[in-house]
């Protein structure tokens, strides 16, 4: 008991002495664990909307005439033999029509006068919930234009590509984003403890003189790194989410935002991002303590 009572007024001694740089450490984690936590939240949307609206993905073959039974049986058997997939589907003219004219609303009395065979006949494919990978979907495109009788193959390819293009960025911003986390901690808590140690010397050396032992002397270090960690993560999340209900609040109502559904990072997550910053600044402690120390 006695032992952790010194530690910690050691520890309060060492927060008063270097304030002014233990500020900068503690700002200086809280925006990087802030600009990490903020890609890796878009991050995990997209990759949440994406799910989402792949559910719906279908990739639409328009054929030159509708295929009877026969032939369509031989048109399921040669896409099943090329990629398994969950669900194909054969349109008539006429019911393409009628979901034409759903899709019109009360404005369906234009096609009044439009022919029932007006739109091409057409096979709807609906690639299995692991076929999502852009190439995967390329391929099975590729391969439905070569079937015979085929016209065009439509399912927003444009859209896809641009979707996976941007998710793939942003990957790799997050993973830019943590390496500057690791960075900016590991650089930031060594100065602060190393002018901590230089700041104490004296003290410390008359420490050793009188006996205390090398974890009497390294324990309040550490525990100022752990410290750091802990409050900057805790207050760059904390910023983070007053963002984040900030932006529900001020883009509510019929915006592209309520299609996505976001939602914040889960209380798994956030102990890890808390919990790695934390490991970060008082790994950067230690290094920074064994160099000043020799111990």
């Amino acid at each position: 008991m006695n032992f952790w009572l010194a530690v910690f007024r050691q520890l309060g001694r060492n927060l008063r002495q270097t304030w002014t740089s233990q500020l900068m450490t503690l700002i200086t984690v809280s925006l990087s664990v802030l600009i990490f936590s903020f890609f890796y939240l878009i991050y995990c949307n997209m990759l949440s909307a994406g799910g989402r609206l792949g559910n719906d993905l279908r990739l639409i073959v328009y054929l030159e005439e509708e295929p009877g039974p026969e032939m369509q049986e031989q048109l399921r058997r040669r896409i099943t033999d090329f990629e398994r997939v969950e669900k194909i589907r054969f349109i008539s003219p006429e019911q393409a029509l009628d979901l034409f004219a759903g899709q019109l609303g009360q404005n369906r009395d234009l096609l009044t006068d439009v022919p029932s065979d007006f739109l091409p006949p057409s096979m709807e494919v609906t690639p299995l919930k692991n076929l999502r990978g852009l190439h995967q979907v390329s391929l099975l495109a590729d391969f439905l234009d070569t079937l015979p009788g085929t016209i065009k193959v439509q399912y927003g390819q444009e859209w896809v590509e641009r979707f996976y293009a941007f998710t793939r960025l942003l990957s790799i911003i997050v993973l830019l984003s943590g390496t500057l986390l690791v960075l900016t901690a590991t650089f930031m808590v060594s100065y602060t403890i190393r002018l901590t140690i230089l700041g104490r010397e004296d003290e410390i050396e008359l420490l050793r003189l009188v006996g205390a032992t090398n974890g009497y002397i390294r324990t309040p270090f550490l525990l100022e790194g752990v410290l750091q960690g802990c409050m900057g993560s805790a207050l760059g999340l904390g910023s983070l989410y007053l963002l984040f209900q900030w932006t529900l609040n001020h883009f509510s109502g019929p915006s592209i935002l309520n299609i996505f559904s976001l939602t914040f990072l889960s209380l798994p997550i956030l102990a890890i991002i808390i919990g790695t910053a934390m490991a970060l600044c008082g790994i950067a402690s230690h290094i920074s303590m064994r160099r000043a120390l020799r111990i």
